[in-house]
């Protein structure tokens, strides 16, 4: 999870101010959380708690109501009743890591997901692109698995196109927050990159939705590679003490995961 946190922070002063280039500093005076990161931690703790995950939203959400949310995400929080909007958009996939850390398996990791997300996200595109997040997180995490068969797992279950590369994305990629317009792009930049900085310099050089994408491409890095101390440091240095708390729950637990791959926090 402290990928997406990573890749949310990162590209946070990319996103309304593309750059199609991998030469960038990676943390800058300005780079700072957004409703990636809350949403992200929210699903962490209903799912740590083993509690609704409406009402971990509607608490995060609004101790930080002043995130720059999608506008139907936003009613959605803010409304008295909220229910379900058949949303397609790529918040499903950003904030969906945690189901895929904290499950002892793939199976269990996708019902999870689909508990999560279809709250908000009951869209069948929705429901899909955080499925093949959580898809491609665990196979990454899988020494069996090498990139190559991972695209062809993520192309044969869930029709995305994965026959392309970086480089072809870049030129014409823009700004899309729906998940079947970002979700493959992070996929293949978290696939291509050669360790996990790298990754998230695959993610923001693409442009479009960059806080996003790279917060969708993170936690599969995570899981291919090991995330630099010095990365983990100054995300978690950038985050208020009540998120940062979660963080450190999440990865104590999942340290402890029966049955799954068990992570530590590199600090």
């Amino acid at each position: 999870m402290i990928g997406a946190i990573i890749g949310d922070i990162v590209g946070s002063v990319y996103e309304f101010n593309n750059i199609k280039t991998k030469d960038f500093p990676l943390f800058s005076e300005g780079s700072c959380f957004t409703d990636d990161t809350v949403c992200t931690i929210a699903v962490a703790e209903a799912i740590l708690d083993g509690s609704d995950v409406v009402a971990s939203l509607l608490k995060w959400c609004g101790k930080y109501a002043h995130m720059s949310y999608g506008y139907s995400f936003k009613r959605w929080f803010q409304s008295y009743n909220p229910q379900p909007y058949n949303s397609w958009g790529n918040g499903s996939a950003m904030r969906v890591s945690p189901a895929a850390f904290l499950s002892p398996s793939m199976d269990y990791a996708r019902k999870l997901a689909i508990q999560v997300t279809e709250v908000t996200h009951n869209h069948p595109e929705g429901i899909k692109g955080a499925l093949a997040t959580v898809d491609a997180i665990w196979l990454s995490a899988d020494s069996s698995m090498n990139a190559i068969q991972v695209r062809a797992h993520i192309s044969t279950t869930y029709g995305y196109d994965m026959n392309r590369t970086v480089d072809s994305i870049r030129p014409t990629n823009v700004f899309n927050e729906s998940c079947q317009g970002t979700v493959p792009e992070s996929i293949i930049c978290a696939l291509e990159g050669v360790d996990f900085e790298d990754v998230i310099r695959n993610a923001i050089s693409i442009g479009g939705d960059s806080d996003t994408v790279a917060a969708i491409a993170g936690p599969i890095g995570e899981m291919r590679f090991d995330v630099p101390e010095e990365l983990c440091r100054e995300a978690l240095r950038r985050l208020p003490h009540d998120l940062r708390q979660v963080v450190i729950r999440m990865y104590d637990e999942a340290s402890k995961n029966q049955g799954g791959y068990r992570m530590k926090l590199p600090v």
